[in-house]
Protein backbone atom coordinates (compact mmCIF):
# COMPACT_ATOMS: atom_id res chain seq x y z
CA UNK A 1 0.00 0.00 0.00
CA UNK A 2 1.15 3.86 -0.51
CA UNK A 3 2.57 5.44 2.45
CA UNK A 4 -0.26 6.65 4.76
CA UNK A 5 0.27 10.98 4.27
CA UNK A 6 -1.96 12.74 1.62
CA UNK A 7 -3.16 16.55 1.28
CA UNK A 8 -6.45 17.05 0.78
CA UNK A 9 -7.77 20.38 -0.66
CA UNK A 10 -11.40 21.27 0.74
CA UNK A 11 -13.17 22.77 -2.25
CA UNK A 12 -16.64 23.45 -0.39
CA UNK A 13 -14.19 25.76 1.83
CA UNK A 14 -12.40 27.70 -0.46
CA UNK A 15 -15.62 28.44 -1.80
CA UNK A 16 -16.81 29.96 1.64
CA UNK A 17 -14.07 32.01 2.20
CA UNK A 18 -14.19 33.61 -1.40
CA UNK A 19 -17.66 34.25 -0.21
CA UNK A 20 -16.58 35.93 2.92
CA UNK A 21 -13.85 37.80 1.37
CA UNK A 22 -16.39 39.15 -1.23
CA UNK A 23 -19.07 40.44 1.85
CA UNK A 24 -16.26 42.44 3.54
CA UNK A 25 -14.75 43.62 -0.27
CA UNK A 26 -18.34 45.75 -0.35
CA UNK A 27 -18.61 47.21 -4.11
CA UNK A 28 -15.34 45.85 -4.80
CA UNK A 29 -14.48 43.16 -6.99
CA UNK A 30 -12.42 40.44 -5.78
CA UNK A 31 -9.12 39.02 -7.72
CA UNK A 32 -8.55 35.28 -6.65
CA UNK A 33 -4.53 35.33 -5.97
CA UNK A 34 -3.45 32.19 -7.27
CA UNK A 35 0.41 32.55 -7.10
CA UNK A 36 2.72 30.18 -6.11
CA UNK A 37 0.59 27.07 -7.64
CA UNK A 38 -2.32 28.19 -5.68
CA UNK A 39 -0.50 28.52 -2.53
CA UNK A 40 0.14 25.04 -2.44
CA UNK A 41 -3.08 23.88 -3.54
CA UNK A 42 -2.61 23.36 -6.87
CA UNK A 43 -4.57 25.94 -9.42
CA UNK A 44 -6.31 22.80 -11.30
CA UNK A 45 -7.44 21.72 -7.77
CA UNK A 46 -8.97 25.30 -7.11
CA UNK A 47 -9.88 26.12 -10.12
CA UNK A 48 -13.90 24.46 -9.62
CA UNK A 49 -14.18 26.51 -6.41
CA UNK A 50 -12.48 29.59 -6.97
CA UNK A 51 -13.93 30.57 -10.54
CA UNK A 52 -16.94 33.18 -9.12
CA UNK A 53 -13.67 35.41 -8.26
CA UNK A 54 -13.98 38.64 -10.72
CA UNK A 55 -10.20 37.75 -11.88
CA UNK A 56 -7.20 35.90 -10.92
CA UNK A 57 -3.91 37.10 -9.76
CA UNK A 58 -0.72 35.77 -10.18
CA UNK A 59 2.72 35.47 -11.32
CA UNK A 60 3.80 33.25 -13.40
CA UNK A 61 3.28 33.11 -17.65
CA UNK A 62 2.36 29.40 -17.36
CA UNK A 63 0.22 29.83 -14.40
CA UNK A 64 -1.78 32.22 -16.89
CA UNK A 65 -1.65 29.27 -19.27
CA UNK A 66 -2.67 26.88 -17.11
CA UNK A 67 -6.04 29.20 -16.37
CA UNK A 68 -6.49 30.02 -20.17
CA UNK A 69 -6.41 26.52 -20.81
CA UNK A 70 -8.71 26.22 -18.31
CA UNK A 71 -11.64 27.65 -19.95
CA UNK A 72 -10.87 31.35 -17.67
CA UNK A 73 -11.45 34.37 -20.10
CA UNK A 74 -11.89 36.77 -17.55
CA UNK A 75 -9.22 38.95 -16.22
CA UNK A 76 -5.74 37.88 -15.21
CA UNK A 77 -3.57 39.83 -13.61
CA UNK A 78 0.59 39.37 -13.61
CA UNK A 79 1.51 41.07 -10.16
CA UNK A 80 5.11 41.54 -11.02
CA UNK A 81 4.50 42.42 -14.54
CA UNK A 82 6.55 41.03 -17.24
CA UNK A 83 10.54 40.73 -16.70
CA UNK A 84 11.62 41.11 -20.07
CA UNK A 85 10.25 42.15 -23.40
CA UNK A 86 8.86 39.43 -24.99
CA UNK A 87 6.82 38.92 -22.25
CA UNK A 88 4.78 41.63 -23.43
CA UNK A 89 3.94 39.10 -26.68
CA UNK A 90 2.53 36.75 -24.17
CA UNK A 91 0.43 38.96 -22.75
CA UNK A 92 -1.09 40.15 -26.24
CA UNK A 93 -1.52 36.52 -26.43
CA UNK A 94 -3.47 35.76 -23.32
CA UNK A 95 -4.93 39.21 -22.88
CA UNK A 96 -3.06 39.65 -19.64
CA UNK A 97 -3.43 42.08 -17.68
CA UNK A 98 0.03 43.27 -16.12
CA UNK A 99 1.66 45.43 -12.98
CA UNK A 100 4.08 48.29 -14.51
CA UNK A 101 6.43 49.43 -11.47
CA UNK A 102 9.92 50.18 -13.57
CA UNK A 103 10.78 52.86 -16.15
CA UNK A 104 12.13 49.54 -17.90
CA UNK A 105 8.91 48.12 -18.12
CA UNK A 106 7.57 51.25 -19.53
CA UNK A 107 10.12 51.58 -22.13
CA UNK A 108 9.20 47.76 -23.30
CA UNK A 109 5.93 48.71 -23.82
CA UNK A 110 6.68 51.87 -25.71
CA UNK A 111 8.78 49.28 -28.17
CA UNK A 112 6.10 47.05 -28.35
CA UNK A 113 4.21 45.95 -31.22
CA UNK A 114 0.97 45.37 -30.69
CA UNK A 115 -2.53 46.07 -32.35
CA UNK A 116 -4.79 45.28 -29.04
CA UNK A 117 -3.33 48.46 -26.13
CA UNK A 118 -2.30 46.45 -23.02
CA UNK A 119 -4.68 47.00 -19.68
CA UNK A 120 -1.59 47.74 -16.66
CA UNK A 121 -2.17 48.65 -13.34
CA UNK A 122 0.61 51.28 -12.18
CA UNK A 123 2.11 50.48 -8.72
CA UNK A 124 3.28 52.62 -6.32
CA UNK A 125 6.00 52.15 -3.65
CA UNK A 126 3.95 54.33 -0.68
CA UNK A 127 6.11 52.74 2.00
CA UNK A 128 6.35 49.17 1.72
CA UNK A 129 9.71 50.13 -0.61
CA UNK A 130 9.91 46.88 -2.38
CA UNK A 131 8.28 47.35 -5.81
CA UNK A 132 6.67 50.60 -7.59
CA UNK A 133 7.38 54.32 -8.47
CA UNK A 134 7.63 56.66 -5.66
CA UNK A 135 4.79 59.12 -4.74
CA UNK A 136 6.77 61.85 -6.26
CA UNK A 137 7.90 59.93 -9.84
CA UNK A 138 4.05 58.17 -9.82
CA UNK A 139 2.87 61.27 -12.22
CA UNK A 140 5.41 61.57 -14.32
CA UNK A 141 4.94 57.77 -14.93
CA UNK A 142 1.41 57.48 -15.11
CA UNK A 143 1.86 60.42 -18.05
CA UNK A 144 4.36 58.29 -19.90
CA UNK A 145 2.10 55.30 -19.85
CA UNK A 146 -0.89 57.55 -21.01
CA UNK A 147 1.27 58.84 -23.53
CA UNK A 148 1.69 55.39 -25.34
CA UNK A 149 -0.57 54.11 -28.34
CA UNK A 150 0.39 50.30 -26.66
CA UNK A 151 -1.63 50.98 -23.41
CA UNK A 152 -5.89 51.22 -22.63
CA UNK A 153 -6.55 51.27 -19.54
CA UNK A 154 -4.57 52.50 -16.71
CA UNK A 155 -5.33 51.25 -12.92
CA UNK A 156 -3.94 52.46 -9.61
CA UNK A 157 -2.20 50.08 -7.33
CA UNK A 158 -0.56 49.52 -4.39
CA UNK A 159 0.31 47.41 -1.42
CA UNK A 160 0.62 47.62 2.16
CA UNK A 161 3.66 46.71 4.24
CA UNK A 162 1.34 46.78 7.84
CA UNK A 163 -2.15 45.92 7.08
CA UNK A 164 -2.33 42.87 9.78
CA UNK A 165 -1.44 45.18 12.66
CA UNK A 166 -0.45 48.76 13.95
CA UNK A 167 2.21 50.80 12.82
CA UNK A 168 4.14 53.09 15.17
CA UNK A 169 0.78 53.49 16.88
CA UNK A 170 -1.60 53.62 13.84
CA UNK A 171 -3.86 51.09 11.45
CA UNK A 172 -0.66 49.65 10.12
CA UNK A 173 -2.22 51.57 6.75
CA UNK A 174 -2.86 54.61 7.27
CA UNK A 175 0.78 56.05 6.03
CA UNK A 176 0.20 54.48 2.93
CA UNK A 177 -3.32 55.23 2.34
CA UNK A 178 -2.65 58.68 2.69
CA UNK A 179 0.55 58.78 0.37
CA UNK A 180 -1.64 56.74 -2.51
CA UNK A 181 -4.00 59.48 -2.28
CA UNK A 182 -2.12 62.45 -2.38
CA UNK A 183 -0.21 61.51 -5.40
CA UNK A 184 -3.43 59.60 -7.20
CA UNK A 185 -5.29 62.70 -6.09
CA UNK A 186 -7.81 63.33 -9.73
CA UNK A 187 -5.86 60.78 -11.69
CA UNK A 188 -8.79 58.67 -13.35
CA UNK A 189 -8.42 54.90 -13.60
CA UNK A 190 -9.27 51.52 -11.52
CA UNK A 191 -7.66 51.34 -7.78
CA UNK A 192 -6.40 48.32 -6.01
CA UNK A 193 -5.11 48.66 -2.56
CA UNK A 194 -6.58 46.08 -0.40
CA UNK A 195 -4.81 42.72 0.41
CA UNK A 196 -6.94 40.31 2.36
CA UNK A 197 -5.40 41.69 5.69
CA UNK A 198 -6.78 45.12 4.78
CA UNK A 199 -10.31 43.70 3.25
CA UNK A 200 -11.06 41.54 6.70
CA UNK A 201 -9.48 44.70 8.81
CA UNK A 202 -10.99 47.19 7.81
CA UNK A 203 -14.15 45.75 5.95
CA UNK A 204 -16.57 48.67 7.18
CA UNK A 205 -14.33 51.62 5.31
CA UNK A 206 -14.45 49.11 2.76
CA UNK A 207 -18.23 49.29 2.55
CA UNK A 208 -18.32 53.13 4.10
CA UNK A 209 -15.95 54.49 1.60
CA UNK A 210 -14.07 56.06 4.73
CA UNK A 211 -10.66 57.97 4.62
CA UNK A 212 -11.85 59.99 1.68
CA UNK A 213 -13.14 56.46 -0.55
CA UNK A 214 -9.24 55.64 -0.68
CA UNK A 215 -9.60 52.14 0.78
CA UNK A 216 -13.14 51.82 -1.26
CA UNK A 217 -11.45 50.66 -4.49
CA UNK A 218 -12.67 48.87 -7.42
CA UNK A 219 -10.70 46.14 -6.91
CA UNK A 220 -9.30 43.96 -3.50
CA UNK A 221 -6.61 40.82 -3.52
CA UNK A 222 -7.52 37.87 -1.47
CA UNK A 223 -5.07 36.02 -1.50
CA UNK A 224 -4.00 34.33 2.15
CA UNK A 225 -7.81 34.74 3.32
CA UNK A 226 -9.04 32.18 0.48
CA UNK A 227 -6.78 29.24 2.01
CA UNK A 228 -8.39 29.74 5.69
CA UNK A 229 -5.06 31.62 7.26
CA UNK A 230 -6.09 34.83 9.00
CA UNK A 231 -3.94 37.37 7.85
CA UNK A 232 -3.14 38.96 10.95
CA UNK A 233 -2.58 36.07 13.30
CA UNK A 234 -2.08 35.55 16.46
CA UNK A 235 -4.32 38.89 16.82
CA UNK A 236 -7.50 37.02 15.16
CA UNK A 237 -7.87 33.71 14.83
CA UNK A 238 -8.97 32.29 11.04
CA UNK A 239 -12.54 31.10 13.15
CA UNK A 240 -12.88 35.22 14.36
CA UNK A 241 -13.22 36.12 10.71
CA UNK A 242 -15.10 33.41 9.68
CA UNK A 243 -12.52 31.22 7.15
CA UNK A 244 -12.41 27.67 6.82
CA UNK A 245 -9.34 25.53 6.42
CA UNK A 246 -8.56 24.28 2.59
CA UNK A 247 -5.89 22.09 3.10
CA UNK A 248 -5.97 19.00 5.42
CA UNK A 249 -2.63 17.55 5.64
CA UNK A 250 -3.09 13.97 7.07
CA UNK A 251 -1.49 10.69 7.61
CA UNK A 252 -1.60 8.22 10.65
CA UNK A 253 0.46 6.43 13.14
CA UNK A 254 2.72 3.28 11.98
CA UNK A 255 4.34 2.32 15.38
CA UNK A 256 3.62 2.88 19.01
CA UNK A 257 6.69 3.46 21.26
CA UNK A 258 6.70 2.50 25.11
CA UNK A 259 9.59 5.31 26.40
CA UNK A 260 10.16 5.29 30.27
CA UNK A 261 11.23 8.02 32.38
CA UNK A 262 14.33 9.73 31.21
CA UNK A 263 14.36 8.00 27.68
CA UNK A 264 14.80 10.19 25.35
CA UNK A 265 13.23 10.44 21.82
CA UNK A 266 14.94 11.14 18.18
CA UNK A 267 17.86 12.26 17.04
CA UNK A 268 20.07 14.57 19.00
CA UNK A 269 18.21 13.41 21.83
CA UNK A 270 16.36 16.72 22.28
CA UNK A 271 12.87 15.61 24.40
CA UNK A 272 13.46 13.82 27.44
CA UNK A 273 10.38 11.68 29.06
CA UNK A 274 9.78 13.30 32.13
CA UNK A 275 7.47 10.02 32.35
CA UNK A 276 6.82 6.47 31.44
CA UNK A 277 4.52 7.57 28.50
CA UNK A 278 3.52 6.11 24.82
CA UNK A 279 4.86 8.01 21.95
CA UNK A 280 3.26 7.36 18.26
CA UNK A 281 5.22 7.56 15.53
CA UNK A 282 3.89 9.63 11.98
CA UNK A 283 4.50 9.38 8.46
CA UNK A 284 5.63 12.50 8.28
CA UNK A 285 8.47 14.65 7.63
CA UNK A 286 10.44 17.51 6.11
CA UNK A 287 10.87 15.76 2.93
CA UNK A 288 7.38 15.87 2.73
CA UNK A 289 7.12 19.82 3.76
CA UNK A 290 6.34 19.69 7.47
CA UNK A 291 8.56 22.14 9.05
CA UNK A 292 12.21 20.18 10.61
CA UNK A 293 11.99 23.22 12.97
CA UNK A 294 8.60 22.65 14.19
CA UNK A 295 10.07 20.68 17.93
CA UNK A 296 13.04 22.59 18.74
CA UNK A 297 13.22 21.88 22.61
CA UNK A 298 12.11 19.68 25.55
CA UNK A 299 8.96 22.25 26.29
CA UNK A 300 8.25 23.36 22.85
CA UNK A 301 6.78 20.95 19.94
CA UNK A 302 4.12 21.84 17.35
CA UNK A 303 0.03 20.74 18.06
CA UNK A 304 -1.30 18.42 16.15
CA UNK A 305 -4.31 15.68 16.30
CA UNK A 306 -4.20 12.04 16.86
CA UNK A 307 -8.13 10.74 16.32
CA UNK A 308 -9.14 14.53 16.34
CA UNK A 309 -7.39 14.99 19.98
CA UNK A 310 -5.27 17.91 20.14
CA UNK A 311 -1.49 16.90 21.47
CA UNK A 312 1.87 17.83 20.34
CA UNK A 313 5.44 16.38 18.77
CA UNK A 314 8.42 15.32 20.97
CA UNK A 315 11.83 15.32 19.40
CA UNK A 316 12.99 16.46 16.62
CA UNK A 317 11.59 15.89 13.09
CA UNK A 318 13.31 14.17 10.89
CA UNK A 319 13.47 13.64 6.73
CA UNK A 320 10.40 10.72 7.18
CA UNK A 321 8.90 10.49 10.46
CA UNK A 322 7.82 12.33 13.63
CA UNK A 323 7.06 11.76 16.79
CA UNK A 324 3.75 12.64 18.70
CA UNK A 325 3.02 12.23 22.64
CA UNK A 326 -0.23 10.17 23.04
CA UNK A 327 -0.93 11.05 26.68
CA UNK A 328 -3.96 13.51 25.95
CA UNK A 329 -5.40 11.41 23.27
CA UNK A 330 -5.38 7.85 25.53
CA UNK A 331 -6.88 9.72 28.15
CA UNK A 332 -9.73 10.32 26.21
CA UNK A 333 -9.92 7.53 23.88
CA UNK A 334 -7.78 4.72 24.77
CA UNK A 335 -4.71 2.56 23.66
CA UNK A 336 -3.91 4.12 20.09
CA UNK A 337 -3.13 1.61 17.58
CA UNK A 338 -1.02 1.91 14.12
CA UNK A 339 -3.24 3.07 11.58
CA UNK A 340 -5.19 5.42 14.12
CA UNK A 341 -5.47 9.11 12.06
CA UNK A 342 -3.29 12.11 12.43
CA UNK A 343 -3.96 15.55 10.91
CA UNK A 344 -0.53 17.84 10.76
CA UNK A 345 -3.16 20.42 10.27
CA UNK A 346 -6.55 21.22 9.16
CA UNK A 347 -10.02 19.20 9.58
CA UNK A 348 -9.66 15.57 11.57
CA UNK A 349 -12.60 13.07 10.37
CA UNK A 350 -14.35 13.88 13.81
CA UNK A 351 -14.74 17.55 12.27
CA UNK A 352 -11.76 18.52 14.57
CA UNK A 353 -9.91 21.22 13.30
CA UNK A 354 -6.10 22.16 13.89
CA UNK A 355 -5.66 25.35 11.90
CA UNK A 356 -2.33 25.84 9.85
CA UNK A 357 -1.83 29.38 12.03
CA UNK A 358 -1.45 27.22 15.12
CA UNK A 359 1.29 24.85 13.36
CA UNK A 360 2.81 27.83 11.99
CA UNK A 361 3.11 29.92 14.69
CA UNK A 362 4.80 26.79 16.69
CA UNK A 363 7.95 26.74 13.86
CA UNK A 364 7.87 30.19 14.42
CA UNK A 365 7.11 30.89 10.70
CA UNK A 366 3.64 31.89 8.80
CA UNK A 367 1.24 29.44 7.27
CA UNK A 368 2.02 30.78 3.62
CA UNK A 369 5.01 28.85 4.30
CA UNK A 370 3.47 25.57 5.34
CA UNK A 371 1.18 25.49 2.80
CA UNK A 372 3.26 26.27 -0.44
CA UNK A 373 6.44 23.98 1.21
CA UNK A 374 3.70 20.29 0.47
CA UNK A 375 5.97 18.63 -1.10
CA UNK A 376 5.54 16.86 -4.56
CA UNK A 377 5.96 13.41 -3.43
CA UNK A 378 2.52 14.29 -1.07
CA UNK A 379 -0.46 12.78 -3.05
CA UNK A 380 -3.27 15.54 -2.98
CA UNK A 381 -7.03 14.32 -3.02
CA UNK A 382 -10.00 17.16 -3.60
CA UNK A 383 -12.98 16.87 -1.22
CA UNK A 384 -15.81 18.57 -2.02
CA UNK A 385 -18.22 17.94 1.34
CA UNK A 386 -19.47 20.98 3.49
CA UNK A 387 -17.78 20.52 6.84
CA UNK A 388 -19.95 18.67 9.56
Amino acid sequence: MPRPIQAIVHLHALRHNLTRCRAAAGDARVWAVVKANAYGHGIERVWPALRGADGFALLDLAEAERLRALGWRGPILLLEGCFEPRDLEVCSRLDLWHVVHTEEQIDWLAAHKTQQPHHVFLKMNSGMNRLGFRPEAYRAAWARLQALPQVGEIGLMTHFSDADGLRRGREGVLHQVEAFVRATRDLPGERSLCNSAATLRHALRLRLGDDGGALAADWVRAGIALYGSAPDHPTHRAADWDLQPTMTLASRLIAIQPVAAGETVGYGSIYTAPRDMRVGIVACGYADGYPRHASLSQDHGAPVLVRGVRTRLVGRVSMDMLAVDLTPVEAAGGPCRPGDEVVLWGRSTSGAVLPVDDVAQAAGTIAYELLCAVAPRVPFAVDDQPAA
